[in-house]
């Protein structure tokens, strides 16, 4: 059954172009010349996994079940079926115990290309709103809707940190801040498992950009993402770690290389850090595509290999992107692993005991997540049609219930109020005529999903493009609900909309007459196999689209009031127009979903006091960012080294006195907060961690750890680190009083600033909370800093520690504007 894949996989192997380090014999993947202390080590063997933490019940209850498992059968559970499945990606099946196999369907933000399913707002949106309950609801509402549509396993949540300002997919994620971003991932994979569905946090990790990302035919450039291992842990690991000890039951690893090494075939990553490090109980599963050999993945720690084939673009089954006749992944001819793997276990290349950890993984998630075995997909994501070929394939379950309710808070928590003179909230009845400009305020003129996977930018922007979006349901566009909720409140007020981004002299006129303007305009991105207006994935610039700026100047031009709206992937540049005085309030919207119109317009009129804040610093040019994207190399692994290290985003800015346009964290209210009596209390530490040479701290930027078998301190217990991570070390009370005259939420930010000594950035995010105080009423607020909170890593001991010195407490409305300093020593 073996020999003829096994020959097909040797002869791609010896026409593929670059060389893998071989686990087998023990060498790393080289470097090209000047990159080479940027090696990625070897780790083996994979651990096994051990039912340690709260996974105890799950691990056993698999193993029994792949105790009875065929070597064909355990084989069809690690390898996807192809893309002609119900599901965007799947396993074989296993008819003797009635299991069809795992559906495994995007996106993070809904289910994606399906009926009667809600499009959420976008991570970057939940982030925004710097709510833990909201963050939960998104989560737990959309495992759902998953569940309701038969799915298993969610891809998602998102939580790349957006290293790049113009990186396609950061939208997806949840901002530039590991610990906001860890927050949100830890919360959302909560929320999405107690609906019974496994989460997927991806993608493990380096992956920020798209240009070179991976994941096409045998011959592409694929980028070398070059990080040092103190930055690894404390900027890019870390929302990792955090959605494994929340229980997250799924990781994905992503198509870039770290470190030379392909990310699916990493054993330092897969093996040495999520394996062991972080004790992770579930399976890892590639990116679609993401897989490029059989044996070294197979030994490197990948649990599944999705979605089964090669490649993308090539081979005989209709571009490789569906495989018809191998929906059996155990008698598959165009695979790294179904019938090779097959072959590898005989022939001894890869022991059978790691296919059996393979499979334990993955039913231990399924039954940690509280699934069982019957659970079927009730819709396809080929087709919305009822039948395909005379089957039925779509039952059109609506699965939406009220979500929209919770959809449409989202869109209006995570909008921030950049700029307000005092036009807004806006006073219906003082505005007799309205103005309305730029194609973002409308719909697609081809329909709300008109464009496959939102690859274009047609009428209002609600969400990037990819495969981490959904369709709509039905899209609240602005000009829509402001029209109607003006109407409802003034029918006796003139609106009117003009809606081509080019007609300045159709804007001009109307702004003439108006006594209010609202220009809208947006800024897209999405994911690299979709290219939208010369965008490949990544944006070119930092501009708004459509020429936005131009369709701001026509309004402003003749227009004294005009309110701008920005929907948008992430930053853009707004020097031009910021300090004009005929812009009179700015709203920074996001990509809200499907409600955004409702969204916008419970902000604008004052039902909602905007509360949200940026996840990221809009800067005042290209320039003052610490890293951009690679767009052109001649290298046949292009490397991308992280220089900035721990410097991203508001640490570089500090780092470097830059100042930025807005920073990160800020948001204005139509209230006011003030701040006082502060107060630190210390639970205390036993014995002070051992500090081991911080001079040489970052000596080992050639490594991501020793090559060794097991590093005796990486032996955890405890999925996504210690126990005694979550150890309270210090509670930081303060008192917030709203001294305006609306009621609202107020969002306290916690920063640390570390001792000299430990070489950290100025100040980082250890924690926030949202408050709700009533207008002239003041609320204490309570913090805690936990052990992992106050820790660094030691790439010397490869641990986390505590530095001696003086730690600072900053309390503040954003990460510059800071209203109470404490300290505490160590």
């Amino acid at each position: 059954m073996g020999t003829m894949s096994l020959l097909i996989c040797l002869v791609l192997v010896a026409l593929w172009p670059v060389a893998f380090g071989d686990i087998v014999s023990g060498v790393p993947d080289s470097a090209p010349p000047g990159f080479e202390e940027w090696i990625s080590p070897i780790v083996v063997p994979a651990k096994p996994v051990s039912g340690d933490g709260p996974w105890a019940s799950a691990v056993a209850r698999a193993r029994d079940l792949v105790s009875q498992l065929t070597l064909d059968e355990k084989i069809n559970i690690t390898t996807g079926a192809g893309g002609n499945l119900a599901c965007v990606d799947g396993t074989g099946a296993l008819p003797r115990f009635n299991f069809s196999g795992f559906c495994l369907q995007d996106s993070p933000l809904g289910v994606r290309d399906t009926d009667y399913a809600s499009a959420f707002p976008a991570g970057i949106n939940v982030a925004a709103t710097w709510d833990k309950q909201l963050m939960y609801d998104r989560g737990f509402a959309m495992g759902a809707e998953h569940l309701g549509k038969g799915v298993n396993m969610i891809f998602g949540p998102m939580t790349n940190l957006g290293r790049v300002a113009a990186g396609g997919r950061n939208w997806e994620g949840f901002g530039a801040d590991p610990y906001l971003a860890g927050v949100a991932t830890a919360q959302t994979v909560l929320g999405i498992q107690d609906n019974n569905v496994i989460a997927c946090v991806k993608h493990f990790y380096g992956n920020e950009q798209e240009h070179y990302r991976g994941g096409g035919s045998s011959s592409e450039q694929i980028y070398s993402s070059n990080i040092d291992d103190r930055t690894a842990h404390e900027l890019y690991i870390w929302p990792f770690a955090e959605g494994i000890r929340a229980g997250a039951a799924s990781i994905m690893c992503s198509y870039n290389k770290v470190n030379q090494t392909q990310n699916c075939q990493n054993s330092k990553l897969l093996n040495g850090i999520i394996k062991e490090e972080l004790d992770f109980q579930g399976f890892i599963v590639s990116d679609a595509a993401a897989v490029r050999s059989g044996v070294d993945t197979a030994l490197a720690g990948l649990d599944m290999h999705s979605p089964g084939f090669f490649y993308f673009g090539t081979g005989p089954y209709n571009g490789g992107a569906s495989l018809p006749n191998e929906g059996n992944p155990d008698n598959t001819t165009y695979s790294w692993w179904g019938s090779n793997l097959i072959t590898a276990v005989m022939n001894g290349s890869v022991p059978e005991s790691r296919v059996d950890d393979m499979v334990t993984r993955a039913f231990a998630a399924l039954f940690f997540t509280g699934q069982d075995l019957t659970r079927t997909p009730n819709f396809n994501y080929q087709t919305e049609d009822t039948y395909l070929n005379g089957v039925l394939v779509n039952e059109h379950v609506n699965v939406m219930e009220n979500h929209g309710q919770l959809i449409r808070e989202i869109g209006a928590a995570s909008i921030v109020m950049l700029k307000n003179t005092g036009v807004l909230p806006v006073d219906v009845t003082k505005y007799r005529r309205y103005g309305i400009f730029g194609s973002d305020a409308g719909p697609n003129p081809q329909g709300p999903n008109g464009c496959a996977d939102r690859g274009c930018d047609q009428g209002t922007l609600a969400m990037g493009w990819g495969s981490g979006t959904a369709n709509f349901p039905y899209l609240i566009d602005p000009n829509m609900a402001i029209t109607w909720y003006v109407y409802n409140n003034r029918p006796d007020t003139m609106i009117e909309s003009v809606l081509d981004d080019y007609d300045y002299a159709s804007i001009n006129q109307v702004a003439s007459q108006a006594d209010i303007c609202l220009a809208f305009v947006n800024a897209d991105s999405g994911e690299e196999y979709i290219t939208v207006d010369t965008n490949e994935g990544d944006r070119n610039n930092l501009t708004l689209w459509h020429s936005g700026e131009a369709v701001i100047n026509a309004s402003t031009s003749y227009c004294s009031n005009t309110i701008v709206v920005v929907h948008s992937v992430g930053p853009v540049l707004l020097e031009e127009w910021i300090d004009n005085p005929n812009v009179t309030a700015v709203l920074w919207a996001g990509l809200p979903g499907q409600e955004t119109g409702n969204s916008l317009v419970d902000v604008l009129f004052g039902a909602v006091n905007p509360s949200g804040r940026l996840p990221y610093t809009l800067a005042r040019q290209r320039g003052d960012y610490p890293a951009d994207v690679l767009y052109e190399s001649n290298m046949t692994t292009p490397q991308i080294t992280y220089y900035e290290r721990l410097m991203i985003d508001y640490r570089w800015f500090d780092a470097q006195s830059i100042v930025p346009r807005y920073e990160f964290g800020y948001g204005l209210s139509y209230t006011t907060f003030n701040y006082s009596s502060l107060s630190l209390y210390g639970q205390g530490i036993s014995k002070r961690d051992d500090v081991n040479n911080f001079d040489a701290r970052w000596v080992t930027d050639t490594s991501m750890a020793p090559t060794a078998t097991y590093n005796p301190y990486l032996n955890q217990t405890y999925p996504g680190g210690p126990l005694s991570f979550s150890d309270t070390m210090y509670t930081v009370t303060f008192k917030v009083t709203n001294s305006g005259l609306r009621d609202g939420y107020e969002v306290a930010q916690l920063y640390l600033g570390f001792p000299e000594s430990a070489m950290e950035p100025p100040k980082v995010l250890r924690e926030f909370n949202r408050v709700w105080i009533k207008a002239e009423e003041t609320s204490t607020v309570s913090m805690t800093l936990l052990r992992k909170d106050i820790s660094i890593w030691d790439v010397i001991s490869q641990s986390w520690i505590i530095p001696s010195g003086t730690f600072t407490v900053y309390i503040g409305k954003s990460s510059r504007d800071i209203q109470l300093t404490g300290s505490f020593e160590q």
